[in-house]
């Protein structure tokens, strides 16, 4: 079995650049960031596609500006659905598996537990219609495909929440935080190490590949607020000997209203990553891991 080239789009975004690691020992990865791919232009990226030729497609790059999607709502939705759909009808057309990333703002976020892929998407900003676009429009293509739903991810690389209470906390002797949304910091790294695992067992499975195409959440496990977050990550920075100004219990909880913003945040963001356990035998760590990774590494 010859190894598949692997086209990765988005090479250059969080999860992008921890695909170009996980993905190594897959195949032929070809990382594409939006200078060499840009999803904006469905024509080049057509050209992309048929010059490169990849058995698998792991589609990383999407229109992540969510506040700004509400006055941007064509360009959110070519780069959230229309290039998946040409993504879709290439896999399609040769066979080829696409891993294609979607989001918790596809749900309203009203419900009271987690929501499982059974449950109805009812997305109440541009953002999650256009990503549900792109999910639906996948799903109806009858390619072989992986749609992951994720959320609150955050890496080392580049800027992401932790950073931010950690600056702001040496800065300022009181911070305030939302309390009344929830969900799972889920680390690029994870989301990248299980899409690899989740393709090599369909490459070597025939018997997987044959029935587990479709959609899943994929998240690490248990859930908090941001106050909650933010609450924790100083608690881990302090005791690492971190000097902080802002102190974990000088972090005031206060409600989404005393925070307005452009787009609306589901107030609930819980995923029920059960299907994924079970269909591909992963273990999803706790949430709090892999921040107390990244803040180990942060230098002092």
């Amino acid at each position: 079995m010859n190894p598949p080239r692997i086209l990765l789009l988005g090479a250059d975004g969080q999860v992008g650049w921890e695909l170009r690691r996980a993905l190594l020992p897959l195949g032929t990865v070809l990382p594409r960031n939006r200078a060499q791919a840009d999803l904006n232009h469905l024509d080049a990226l057509r050209a992309v596609l048929q010059r490169e030729r990849p058995q698998v497609i792991v589609n990383a790059a999407a229109y992540t500006a969510v506040d700004k999607a509400e006055t941007e709502p064509a360009l959110a939705q070519r780069i959230n659905a229309e290039a998946p759909q040409i993504l879709a009808d290439y896999a399609t057309a040769h066979d080829a598996w696409l891993a294609h990333y979607s989001t918790d703002y596809v749900f309203d976020g009203s419900k009271a537990v987690p929501y499982t892929e059974r449950d109805t998407p009812n997305p109440q900003s541009v953002y999650g219609k256009s990503k549900l676009a792109g999910e639906q429009a996948i799903a109806a293509s009858g390619c072989r495909h992986l749609i992951l739903r994720t959320s609150w991810v955050y890496a080392a690389r580049g800027g992401n929440f932790a950073k931010t209470m950690l600056k702001l906390a040496a800065e300022r002797d009181s911070l305030r935080v939302i309390a009344d949304q929830f969900g799972a910091p889920t680390s690029a790294e994870l989301i990248a190490d299980a899409t690899a695992l989740m393709l090599h067992r369909l490459r070597t499975d025939a018997a997987l590949a044959a029935q587990a195409s479709g959609l899943y959440h994929l998240t690490a496990q248990g859930s908090t607020s941001w106050h909650g977050y933010a609450q924790f990550v100083l608690t881990q920075a302090a005791a690492r000997g971190r000097a902080l100004r802002c102190p974990p219990e000088q972090v005031q909880a206060i409600p989404t209203a005393d925070y307005p913003l452009p787009a609306p945040r589901p107030a609930n963001s819980r995923l029920d990553c059960g299907k994924l356990q079970t269909t591909f035998n992963l273990t999803l760590p706790p949430w709090q891991t892999q921040v107390q990774r990244l803040i180990d590494e942060l230098p002092l």
